[in-house]
């Protein structure tokens, strides 16, 4: 079943392979996308569906050094080079949308404000990617600091980074992307507002469920209004605890959260198991519960291996499987899992910044190209 393929709405996919989005901090000076970006995507094309790298719908979205941002004519520019070699090489992509909220710093903000999120909450130990002053990409010489202290967005700022996501996503459609997903897992800005653990408003964004949701509700119904729904598509992390956000009930809070993207009509809904070890394992009951309440494409990524993908879309749980580090060293993954061919190890000392050592480098296991057939 992995390698047949797949109808996502209106998009054909050549098979039911995902490369998700994988922050790998390469972008140039203003966070434009590079020639080089473009080259690492286009590798990578045979996958049925490419998902860009988090990629911020403004300065304040930002939370890492180098990486691409989508509110500039400049990043647009920079992202059409990639979209146009994806498409080259026989490929789909789409852009990913990203507001970290408060796992920023304010080095990396305007004039060196603070970072924003639902709440002023500190997420201890949680470390963002900077760059020494005046370093490039092509430097690899990021280091790792604590995120700042986050303040609290007032209802009217709310507004004006809805307004961000809706126009970011226009700015994708005209970088030549087949549609966007919002990042709605991982601790990031979305997740903030979901999550009980790091929302703590007593206005209409906070305290019940019904209002934890509502930025998740007007920012995916926002973008679909620009969009269309049909391209639109949201990850979900229900179950991992990065960057520090939890919820006390997850599984009624992501259903319920499918519920409300279901009533939306976007295509898919992506969500992310946790996949470090001795991480919690998502239980059957809770992927049956998703699928009851989402009709849309699902897909999973996490440690999957070619059996357990082919586990899942055989059981019904997901419709696409996600195969994040593997396609770091190895562009030519699906060729390699359909003929169950060894896989190159990623070189973990070039995942962020740097050229294109640990980037474009890794061999193919064929001379034949991406798109030929398996």
């Amino acid at each position: 079943m992995l390698f047949e393929k797949y109808q996502l709405n209106q998009i054909s996919l050549s098979n039911r392979i995902v490369m998700p989005p994988m922050t790998r901090s390469r972008s140039a000076a203003g966070n434009v996308a590079t020639e080089l970006m473009a080259t690492y995507y286009a590798q990578r094309a045979s996958a049925g569906l490419l998902i860009s790298e988090g990629t911020q719908i403004s300065q304040q979205g930002q939370g890492y050094a180098w990486t691409p941002g989508i509110y500039t004519p400049e990043q647009i520019a920079g992202w059409k080079q990639v979209t146009d070699a994806v498409h080259s090489a026989g490929g789909k992509i789409f852009a990913q949308l990203w507001h970290v909220g408060r796992v920023s710093h304010t080095s990396l903000q305007a004039d060196g404000t603070q970072p924003v999120a639902p709440s002023a909450i500190l997420a201890e130990g949680v470390k963002v990617f900077l760059a020494p002053e005046g370093a490039a990409a092509d430097s690899g010489l990021g280091i790792m600091e604590q995120h700042s202290m986050p303040r609290a967005l007032t209802i009217a700022e709310i507004k004006d980074i809805v307004h961000d996501y809706a126009q970011a996503a226009r700015n994708a459609i005209a970088a030549g992307f087949d549609g966007v997903e919002l990042h709605g897992a991982n601790g990031y800005l979305i997740e903030q507002f979901i999550d009980s653990q790091t929302n703590q408003r007593t206005d209409e964004y906070g305290g019940s469920l019904e209002n934890r949701l509502r930025f998740l509700k007007e920012v995916t119904t926002a973008v679909a209004e620009a969009i269309g729904a049909d391209r639109v598509g949201v990850r979900q992390a229900p179950l991992t605890t990065l960057m520090g956000a939890m919820d006390d009930h997850p599984e009624e809070t992501y259903i319920a959260a499918a519920r409300l993207l279901q009533e939306i009509g976007i295509a898919y809904i992506h969500v992310a198991e946790a996949d470090w070890d001795n991480a919690p394992v998502m239980p059957v009951a809770f992927k049956e519960a998703y699928r009851t309440a989402f009709k849309g494409t699902l897909i999973y990524s996490g440690k999957y291996t070619k059996a357990r993908a082919e586990e899942a879309l055989r059981n019904g749980w997901a419709d696409l499987i996600g195969f994040g580090r593997p396609f770091i060293a190895n562009p030519d993954l699906p060729y390699r899992l359909a003929h169950d061919l060894p896989l190159n190890e990623p070189k973990r000392e070039h995942f962020f910044g740097g050229s294109a050592e640990g980037y474009t480098d890794y061999p193919l296991a064929t001379t034949q190209t991406l798109s030929s057939t398996y």
